[in-house]
């Protein structure tokens, strides 16, 4: 089986995208063989699907879940592909309406919408308070300055397990004087739990979850994250939270054609 891939790298969130026709039954076994090869160095992987909704261009991650990183990127793959437009309209997996991502193809950025909170709510783990943000098909717990650990994400998981719906869910480990965060996101359909370079999901979360009490406006960060920083801007009306996006450095390899 011969299929065309694309590596790309929005602030160090390593994405693989399949160019290629594959079946949905096929999707899991195959991100599993890509992410297993050593040389794309990869995180996650989606697959570029006929559009559904009247957009330029559809994405599907492995696990069905969205992922703002990796619309970030591929935003930036269609806007190349379509002429090299600054808004193109694309769909993505766990977001039921299509997405504009504003890309400058000069500057090397690409910044997405991103799905607004369904709830926010404070979240206890043993002695630690932090903040769970469910921002949809996928939710993530803040907590602050909290040493990264795959012991504190297992205490803490079963958090996730109450909300329906989910195809993703993290433990974002923040230092709040710093903006430095770690996160830790798990797929249940692609059997994966990753130590993630940088997640736009978890800082956006982390913004949401540092302006809850400030004023009407933008709230807006650079979160510095093992493998790259993302801009999160959450903006607050009302104490709502009516528009969210993220932001940052994305780069494109060439196509490249891989038999599994």
């Amino acid at each position: 089986m011969k299929i065309n891939v694309l590596r790309a790298d929005p602030a160090g969130n390593i994405t693989l995208f399949v160019l290629s026709p594959v079946p949905r039954e096929e999707r899991t076994r195959v991100a599993g063989k890509l992410m297993d090869m050593a040389d794309f160095k990869a995180e996650q992987v989606g697959f570029v699907c006929p559009p559904t909704q009247g957009a330029l261009a559809r994405m599907e991650m492995a696990g069905g879940e969205f992922c703002g990183n990796a619309t970030r990127a591929f935003g930036m793959y269609t806007a190349q592909t379509h002429g090299g437009l600054s808004q193109p309209l694309v769909e993505v997996s766990g977001c039921d309406h299509p997405v504009t991502v504003d890309v400058d193809l000069a500057a090397g950025t690409s910044r997405a919408q991103m799905p607004l909170p369904v709830w926010v709510r404070p979240a206890q783990v043993g002695e630690v308070r932090g903040t769970l943000v469910h921002l949809g098909g996928i939710a993530h717990l803040v907590v602050e300055d909290v040493e990264p650990s795959m012991d504190f994400f297992d205490r803490a998981e079963h958090l996730f397990q109450d909300i329906e719906g989910l195809d993703a869910y993290g433990v974002i480990f923040l230092e709040p004087a710093t903006g430095k965060m770690t996160p830790l996101v798990k797929v249940p359909a692609a059997n994966t739990l990753v130590w993630e370079g940088s997640c736009g999901s978890g800082s956006l979360a982390c913004a949401v979850a540092q302006s809850q009490g400030a004023p009407d406006g933008p709230f807006e960060r650079d979160y510095i994250q093992p493998a790259g920083v993302v801009r999160a801007t959450a903006v607050r009306q009302g104490g709502q939270v009516t528009a969210a996006y993220i932001g940052g450095p994305v780069s494109l390899d060439d196509p490249v054609e891989v038999e599994l």
